[in-house]
C-alpha cells in the first residue's frame, strides 16, 4: 500500500500541476490583472519550486487539511464529513443488498445448471446488462414515482430514518437492479467452477445432497473469488452512488465533486480523488485479510 500510495500522490500532483490549468488565474477570473495573479499564485504557494509544493501537498493529505474550496470557501475536510453520511445511506444498502440477493440467486440458478430456468435466467441477465443505468433511472423515476407515486422522486432531510426509508429506496432499488445482474452471472460462473472440483465428486459419492454440497462445500470455496469481486465493487458503487445523486438531487459527495469539476475546484477534486484511492486500497487489504479467514490454506506473508 505504502508505494501505491506514493505513486498516486505524484500521479494526481504532477497531472494538477501540468495540465490541470493554473489555479492562480482560475481563481482570479479572466479580468485579473497580472498583478492580482502573481499575488494568488504566491498565496498558494504556486511560486514555490515544485518539491516544495509537493511537499506540501503530501501534508495537507496526512492532515487532512486541504484548505478551503475555491468557490464556496467552506473548509474541505468540512465538506467531507457534512456530505459524507448522505452518500453512505445510499451506498452502504446498495452493496448489502445487491451481494445478499446476487449470491443466493447464484446458488439456485449454478443449482439447476442447463435447465430452463438456469438459461431464462442468464438470458434476463444478459438483457439487463444491456441497458444503460441512465434507463433504468430514467424508467424507475416515471415508473415508481410520478406514475405510481411509491416513492418521491427528489428530496433529503436532516433525519436519517426519514431519508434511509423514504428518501433513499427507490436509487436504492434502481442500483441494486443495475448491479444484481453482472453479480448474478458472475457469481453463478464461480459456483460453476467448483462444482467440477474434485472434492465435490468426493462428496457425491460419499451421497451428499446437492443442495448441502453447495451450502457445505461450494460456498466457501467460492468465497475467495466473491470476496475479489466484492474488494473491486465497492469503490464502483461509490462512483456508481454519485449519478444516483445528480438525479435526485441528494446532498452527497457526488454532487459536490459534480459542482467542483464544473468550477474548476482543484482542492475539493484532489481530496476526493486521493481519499478515495485510499479507501480503494483499504478495501483491498480487509479482501486479503477475509481471505485468511474464509480459507485457513491462505497464508498471510
Amino acid at each position: 500500500m505504502v508505494p501505491t500510495l506514493a505513486g498516486v500522490i505524484l500521479l494526481i500532483f504532477f497531472l494538477f500541476k501540468f495540465f490541470g490549468g493554473d489555479p492562480a488565474e482560475i481563481l482570479a477570473g479572466q479580468i485579473a490583472d497580472k498583478q492580482q495573479i502573481e499575488s494568488i499564485r504566491q498565496q498558494l504557494g504556486l511560486d514555490q519550486p515544485w518539491w516544495v509544493q509537493l511537499w506540501i501537498f503530501v501534508k495537507e493529505i496526512f492532515t487532512f487539511d486541504f484548505g478551503k474550496s475555491w468557490m464556496t470557501r467552506e473548509q474541505v475536510k468540512d465538506i467531507f464529513l457534512t456530505r459524507l453520511p448522505a452518500t453512505l445511506t445510499i451506498t452502504i444498502p446498495i452493496l448489502l443488498l445487491e451481494v445478499s440477493l446476487a449470491i443466493p440467486i447464484a446458488m439456485t440458478v449454478a443449482y439447476f445448471r442447463g435447465t430452463l430456468l438456469d438459461r431464462t435466467a442468464m438470458a434476463i441477465c444478459v438483457a439487463a446488462m444491456s441497458v444503460s443505468f441512465l434507463v433504468y433511472i430514467i424508467v424507475g423515476q416515471y415508473l415508481l414515482g410520478f406514475h405510481l407515486g411509491w416513492f418521491p422522486v427528489q428530496g433529503w432531510s436532516d433525519s436519517f430514518w426519514r431519508n434511509l426509508f423514504v428518501y433513499a429506496p427507490l436509487p436504492i432499488i434502481l442500483a441494486a437492479l443495475v448491479g444484481l445482474a453482472p453479480q448474478t452471472r458472475l457469481y453463478r460462473s464461480f459456483f460453476l467452477d467448483e462444482t467440477k472440483s474434485d472434492y465435490v465428486r468426493t462428496a457425491r459419492a460419499k451421497g451428499l445432497s446437492e443442495p448441502a454440497i453447495l451450502r457445505r462445500h461450494v460456498l466457501r470455496n467460492a468465497m475467495v473469488p466473491v470476496l475479489t469481486n466484492v474488494s473491486l465493487l465497492v469503490p464502483g458503487v461509490f462512483v456508481g452512488s454519485f449519478l444516483l445523486e445528480i438525479f435526485f438531487s441528494i446532498p452527497g459527495l457526488g454532487r459536490e465533486i459534480y459542482l467542483a469539476v464544473n468550477r474548476s475546484d482543484y482542492p475539493v477534486i484532489q481530496a476526493v480523488t486521493i481519499y478515495l484511492s485510499v479507501l480503494t486500497m483499504l478495501i483491498n487489504l480487509g479482501a486479503d485479510i477475509l481471505y485468511r479467514l474464509v480459507d485457513p490454506r491462505i497464508q498471510l506473508k
